[in-house]
Formats: C-alpha cells, sequence, structure tokens
C-alpha cells in the first residue's frame, strides 16, 4: 500500500509523464493521503470549474481542461472585446489545453470520487474502500455415509 501511495504522490507513472509531454501546460497539483480518503489540490485559477473534465478509466483518474488567452478588451478595464486596442507589456501566466493522469492506488474507491472547486483550486476526494478484516474460517469434521445411516 506504502509503495502504491508513493507512486501516486510522486506522480512516478508513465502515464502521467505522456499526458505533460501534450499539456501547453502543467497544473501544479498536491496530493495528501487522510485516514480515509486521497485528496488532489490542483492549481487551476482563471478556469472554471465547470470547465474541466475528470475520469475514470481503468484505474486511472485524468483532468483535461483550458485555460483561454484573455485577449483584446477583455484584458484592460473599459476596453472593447475584440477591437485589438490592447497591446500587453507581459505575459507571464501559461494558457493552453492541460491533460494530467494519476494511477489510483487499489485501496481507491474509484465510484465514489467527488470533485469541488473554490477560489482557483480543484479538490479531488478519493474515498478509500473499507479495509477487509480477516478473519477466522471454522473447519468442521465431515461426517462419513456410515455413521449417517
Amino acid at each position: 500500500m506504502r509503495r502504491f501511495f508513493d507512486q501516486f504522490v510522486q506522480g512516478g507513472d508513465a502515464q502521467d509523464e505522456s499526458s505533460v509531454v501534450t499539456s501547453q501546460w502543467v497544473p501544479r497539483v498536491d496530493i495528501h493521503e487522510e485516514r480515509d480518503r486521497f485528496v488532489i489540490l490542483a492549481d487551476l485559477p482563471g478556469i472554471d470549474p465547470q470547465d474541466v473534465e475528470i475520469w475514470m478509466d481503468k484505474g486511472i483518474l485524468s483532468l483535461k481542461g483550458e485555460r483561454r488567452t484573455r485577449t483584446g478588451g477583455d484584458a484592460a478595464e473599459g476596453g472593447e472585446a475584440g477591437r485589438g486596442d490592447v497591446r500587453f507589456s507581459r505575459i507571464e501566466r501559461a494558457t493552453g489545453h492541460f491533460h494530467r493522469r494519476f494511477s489510483l492506488p487499489d485501496s481507491a474507491d474509484a465510484n465514489a470520487i467527488t470533485a469541488t472547486g473554490h477560489n482557483g483550486v480543484l479538490e479531488i476526494s478519493i474515498p478509500k474502500r473499507p479495509e477487509t478484516t480477516p478473519r477466522r474460517i471454522q473447519v468442521g469434521a465431515a461426517q462419513d455415509a456410515a455413521s449417517q445411516a
């Protein structure tokens, strides 16, 4: 279990690396484990949480979305969109499509994942499945056919 969580936290699976290569920018994430769940916190400023796609497939949790460039008059107070009268002196915020993937540990309950967005941070809650407790099974003696007659 610890190995699965370490891989989950460190993003050491090849699938995440391939999605980073195909992304135009990579949102930063924090991943931590609590007693009853795993939590992914993704920094997605400027993106409506409703515009983020999240899905599970074969133990892989995927996040996909886009941060669009503000152009024209939207970037300046009082400007008109589409006029092109705004000149940027600096553009540092990354824009474009992103796609992140995370391999979930076997203890994750893929059917109960929830996500909420607040103040530019997307929180994905991944509950853990209840641990199965080993139980002792009583072995009874078989009755032979002669004693049953």
